[in-house]
């Protein structure tokens, strides 16, 4: 089965605000964080740093919670049911400032969205150019999301989309067909069956959506400061050693978590994160992984206020945090 789209807007349970944080026992503290989607490669840092004593280094007792389509972990999150939980994009924490929840994103594991459009070779359609006017399978998440992006940047419209089921079948069967996906998923699956597709990552025609960030609560942030500053630097540190150093600890934990992933697949996500530069490029290479920068959210809001999903008056600022990242950890001097 193939990935279930992100979801990228809250349901009206997230209307209540956080609960307070319980005081923590003496020893390493109690953290609850929760990840957007079954264990995968796109979770190996985090997992990394779990298998191999990272977090237990800086102190934190961590229980990780897979997520999955029946699973809303931006809700438990603001239920006070986690501590930490992956945002797949940067629309949750801006939805955050717009629904009035008091959250905020720490830190971008991801500084390109590994969202994509797949087409098949030889058919012409090898550029996001090429794509204008022709239809397009894609989710009502998508729809409302990149989708936005892409009718700016290159002129796409509503009249292109077709309905996207989740499953890569359709696209095998017609070699015109055109559909959403996501980086270290449906290519893999599209390979297996004998067809090398055309993949097009978003974040390089622009987009400029993060992905995997790690997002709390504002409470969390202004008591505990040094719990989350030791809980993004043990993630980044995971992130380093998952990328560059032996993954196989983070591997049996995935696999655990997750029975029906394979050391195939997850070294497939490997090989794309690192091909694309998903994790370690642009202000990463700087300033470390996890970084962010005002610019680049100012850039992201920008667009999509003019594309009509938020209001051009709302305070964008105040979904994110600069306090925790851009600190090169992890970085080798």
């Amino acid at each position: 089965m193939t990935r279930v789209a992100r979801r990228t807007f809250l349901g009206a349970a997230l209307a209540a605000a956080a609960m307070p944080q319980r005081g923590r026992a003496a020893g390493p503290d109690q953290v609850k964080f929760g990840t957007d989607w079954k264990a995968e490669a796109e979770h190996g840092g985090y997992y990394q740093a779990l298998a191999t004593g990272i977090y237990r280094r800086h102190g934190l007792e961590v229980s990780l919670r897979p997520g999955g389509p029946s699973v809303n972990h931006a809700q438990l999150l603001a239920a006070g049911v986690l501590d930490f939980n992956i945002a797949s994009n940067s629309f949750l924490p801006l939805n955050y400032v717009a629904e009035n929840i008091p959250m905020v994103a720490v830190a971008a594991m991801f500084q390109k969205d590994p969202s994509v459009l797949i087409a098949h070779s030889g058919e012409g359609n090898d550029n996001f150019t090429a794509l204008k006017g022709k239809p397009i399978m894609i989710g009502s998440d998508t729809r409302v999301g990149s989708w936005q992006f892409l009718k700016q940047k290159f002129g796409y419209t509503d009249a292109q989309i077709r309905p996207y089921n989740f499953s890569v079948a359709p696209f095998l069967a017609n070699p015109k067909a055109i559909q959403q996906g996501y980086l270290t998923s449906e290519p893999f699956t599209i390979e297996k069956a004998g067809v090398h597709p055309v993949v097009l990552l978003l974040a390089d025609a622009g987009y400029a959506s993060y992905g995997s960030l790690i997002a709390t609560s504002k409470k969390l942030v202004h008591d505990k400061p040094d719990l989350v500053q030791r809980f993004v630097n043990a993630s980044i540190e995971g992130w380093y050693g998952f990328l560059y150093g032996d993954p196989a600890p983070a591997k049996a934990l995935i696999k655990k978590d997750n029975p029906e992933m394979t050391d195939a697949l997850i070294d497939y996500g490997i090989a794309k994160i690192k091909q694309y530069g998903i994790v370690d490029s642009g202000d990463a290479k700087v300033s470390g992984i996890g970084a962010m920068t005002e610019a680049r959210w100012h850039s992201f809001f920008d667009t999509m206020a003019k594309a009509g999903v938020y209001k051009p008056a709302l305070d964008y600022r105040t979904a994110f945090t600069l306090q925790f990242v851009n600190k090169k950890i992890g970085m080798k001097s």
